[in-house]
Order: structure tokens, then sequence, then C-alpha cells
């Protein structure tokens, strides 16, 4: 498809195509890694945290849900500022913000300063994680190296709310919870002044056009719909502001494809997500999300309060999951990959990770963490790098030069939705299992923990039955990409020129 971009042709210094790259890749990964674990690293802190800022265990929530707010409604209008004024210089604004946001919420006095902070490192990041995703689409385009990238990139977007909780363990226990907030100060600077240096730079050309309907409708109804599932976790879901959320948000995004049918400057081209391969790879990343969102939430209760795990003890239980996922996408994905092609690594990896999600049937009150966690996490961890990076690769693949951002916006976006939707559900699904249970189970011994590990158990099982429907769609849907690859990249690469 030739169509015209208002972004000029990528340039990309010699130094790029060799080694340099590589390094750059290294920055950018250390920004990813940051935005990433925020969505987690507070997690752990926020006990102390209540007890210092005096809030109420109504409002421990808005912590958390202010920062995915403000992330998952922006996402498309900061890929879509990525593509029209430079991703370099979106990368290196969104660091910047997401660093002086931190520092807020580091020193906040008050509740709604720290409240005010996360939703500030959420824009920012918003800004700042397609950028990211959208300079390795165009720094890497031979086809090998684009897999190992991803590989790489993979991981780290895949295994960062695990790091995020041992991380905030770390920080909490020997520290304070403040500095689960300032952390992110040393990881923005380093790569502000490693991306400065290394990363290509890229000069409009063109006026840029901006679809303000757009602007309005999807960040609008994106909030409404994040919004919604947030407030069913505490309020029900027959409150009625819980469903009038939900139903803004729908007409607004449905409104929202019909606007982009129409304007001449779409902020989400719809054929970016109407080709197979691609939409296939974001409705497998979202419905990924939906299983695994809440397993850190959920693993953390379970390790805390019926197990009695400290929270750097907790924070370190989860080191096997990152790790088996840099083995997966890294060792096995970089291996596998290229050879069996996207649908089967997709379709393996999920089967795998719903089989770990089973293995945790087996916990119970006096349960052993080396017996039942540890193992689950390890398959779980396999089976997400090998879908993680085989999806997050497609669903960037073969995309126009100027539609990069906003394609890896919306590959960005998929998982914040999708993890909304799914801690909403599961939190559902959590608290109804162990209403029936203590029912049905008046007078038994130890009823509050054998409750709360029956609650799991269910909803463990939903995680893997959206871990079934995520390989069925990546089986239907996607095709074999590794016969495209090279193609794909020569497309891409089109656009990149030497300086």
């Amino acid at each position: 498809m030739s169509h015209s971009s208002p972004v000029a042709d990528r340039v990309i210094e010699p130094d790029l195509l060799s080694g340099r790259k590589w390094l750059a890749l290294a920055f950018i990964v250390v920004a990813q890694l940051m935005v990433v674990l925020d969505a987690t690293i507070v997690n752990i802190a926020l006990p102390a945290a209540q007890v210092d800022l005096r809030f109420g265990d109504h409002d421990r929530q808005w912590i958390v849900t202010a920062y995915a707010l403000a992330f998952g409604s922006l996402l498309l209008l900061g890929g879509r500022l990525a593509d029209l004024f430079g991703q370099k210089r979106a990368f290196l604004i969104g660091l910047a913000g997401f660093a002086l946001a931190s520092a807020l919420g580091g020193v906040a006095p008050s509740f709604g300063v720290l409240v005010a902070a996360r939703a500030a490192q959420g824009a920012f990041g918003a800004l700042l994680a397609p950028a990211a995703l959208a300079l390795i689409t165009t720094t890497f385009t031979d086809s090998k190296e684009r897999t190992k990238a991803f590989s790489i990139f993979g991981a780290v977007a895949a295994s960062g709310g695990a790091i995020g909780l041992l991380l905030g363990g770390v920080l909490t226990e020997y520290l304070s919870w403040r500095w689960c907030m300032f952390v992110n100060i040393i990881f923005a600077v380093a790569a502000i002044v490693g991306a400065a240096a290394l990363l290509p730079r890229a000069v409009r050309t063109a006026r840029p056009r901006f679809d303000v309907a757009g602007v309005l409708t999807v960040t609008l109804g994106l909030v409404a719909i994040v919004y919604g599932f947030a407030r069913a976790e505490s309020a029900g879901w027959s409150d009625a502001l819980t469903l009038g959320a939900l139903a803004v948000g729908v007409v607004l995004v449905a409104v929202f494809v019909l606007v982009e049918h129409r304007v001449a400057h779409p902020l989400l081209p719809l054929r970016v997500v109407l080709d197979r391969d691609r939409g296939g790879a974001m409705l497998v990343l979202g419905l990924l999300s939906v299983g695994l969102f809440g397993l850190f939430l959920f693993l953390t209760y379970y390790l805390q309060i019926t197990l009695g795990f400290s929270a750097l003890m907790t924070g370190v239980a989860f080191v096997p999951f990152p790790l088996s996922i840099i083995v997966s996408a890294n060792v096995v994905g970089s291996v596998v990959l290229p050879r069996i092609g996207a649908r089967l690594a997709v379709v393996i990896g999920s089967l795998a990770s719903a089989a770990g999600l089973l293995i945790l049937q087996a916990l119970s009150v006096d349960g052993s963490y080396a017996a039942v966690v540890l193992p689950a996490l390890v398959v779980i961890g396999l089976g997400v790098g090998l879908t993680f990076s085989a999806a997050i690769s497609t669903g960037t693949l073969g995309v126009d030069a100027g539609d990069v951002g906003v394609a890896s916006a919306a590959v960005n976006m998929v998982q914040q939705v999708g993890g909304s939707i799914g801690t909403a559900l599961l939190s559902s699904v959590y608290g109804g299992a162990v209403l029936r249970y203590v029912q049905a189970n008046e007078g038994s011994d130890d009823l509050a923990n054998a409750a709360a590990v029956h609650g799991y158990h269910v909803t463990f099982a939903v995680s893997a039955v959206a871990l079934l429907a995520t390989a069925l769609a990546g089986g239907l849907l996607i095709r074999r990409v590794r016969d495209r690859s090279t193609t794909a990249a020569e497309h891409t690469g089109a656009a990149v020129v030497m300086h």
C-alpha cells in the first residue's frame, strides 16, 4: 500500500548498522523496563505508603488505577505524536516527563499528589512506550536481527511485572516506599544519555495533520472503559456508574471507528489493525493479558497472607518467572520462531502457559512454594516468553513507515486494556468464589484461608481458559509470517536511508 507519510525517511547513521544499534537497543529496553515494572512496583509498597500518607483501604486501588487509566487511554495519541514529530524526540520527551513525574511521586506529601504523579507517569509512559517499540522496528530491518531484537524486547515486556515486584520488595524493605518512585529517575537518566547519543535522527518534511475527533473519541472512550472495569472491582457489576461508564466507553469507541473511516489523516489508520496477522497478534496480546495480568496480584496474596512470606521474600519468589521468560524469548524464541512461524509459536506458548496455570490447582493452605508455585512460574514463564516474542514482532511487522508509532501504540494498548479487563474480571470471579465457599462451609476450621485458596483455584482455572482462547485466536488468525518476514523487513527498511 502506497501513501504519503507525514514523517520523513528514517535517517540511520552507518555505525547503527553495526554493533552500536545493539547498544542502542539496551537503552530502549531500559526505558521499556521502567514503564512496565511501574505497573507493579507500587503493589508491594502500598501498605507502607498507606500508613505514611494516611489514606483508607477504599482509596488504595487508585494508586494503581491512575497509572492504568492514563497509560491505556493515551497510548494511541502517544503513538501518533511519535509518528508526526519523530520517534526519537517522543522517546526523549517521554523519558524526561516520566522522571519528573516519578520525582513528584517520591516526595508526595499527600494521597492526592501521589495519585496525580501516577497519572502523569502513565501519560508520559503512553508517549514513551510506542516510541520505544517503533524505534526497534525502524532500526532492526534484517529479519534475523529483528527477531532477536524483539525476543529481547518481548522478554523485558513480559517479565517487567515480576521484576517490579522484586524491586519493590527490596526497596520497601531496606529503604522506603518512596524509592519505588525515585528509582525511575535512575532508569530515565541512563536511557536519556544513551538514547540521545545512539538513536537515529528523524527529520519531519511535511506539516503534521492531527485527527482531533479521533483523539477525543478514543481517549474518552478508553478512559470510560478502563474506569468502568476498575470501579467494578469495588462497586460491583450492577453499580449504575460502572455500567454507565462501560456503555459510554463502548459507544465512543464505536464512534471512533466511524470517524477513522472518514477523516483524511486518521489517528489510527484502520489498515494497521485490519491486516490479518497484525490484528490476530494484537488479539493474542490482549487475551494473554486478560489471563495473566492478575497472576502477580493473586499469587502475592497467597504468598504473603496464606504462606506468611515477607515483601522481600515475595519479590524473590517471583524471580524464576522473568528468568524463564528470558530463556524462552531469547534462547528458544530466537531459534524456534524463525523456523516454525508466529502462529505455531503462539499456540505452543499459550498452551504451555495454560498448563502452568493448571499446576496452581494444587495450591493449599499449608502448601509448598517449591513443589507447586515454583514449577508453575517456570512453565508459565516459558510459555509467555515464546508467545510474547512472536506476537509483539508480528504486531508491528510490515507497517508503513508513517504508521510505525501508532501500530506500536496499538500493541501496547491492547495489553493494557486487556490487563485492566482481566484484573477486574478475575477479581470478581475470586470474590464470588470465596463468598460461595464461606456460605457452604460455615463453621469449618481455618475458614478464611481455605476460602481464599478455593478462590485462587477458581481464578487460575478461569485464567487458563483465557490462555486456551489465546491459543485458539493465534491458530485461527495468524498465518505463517515466517515466509513473509524477509519481504516485510525489506519493506520496512525501504524507508531507512544512509545519513
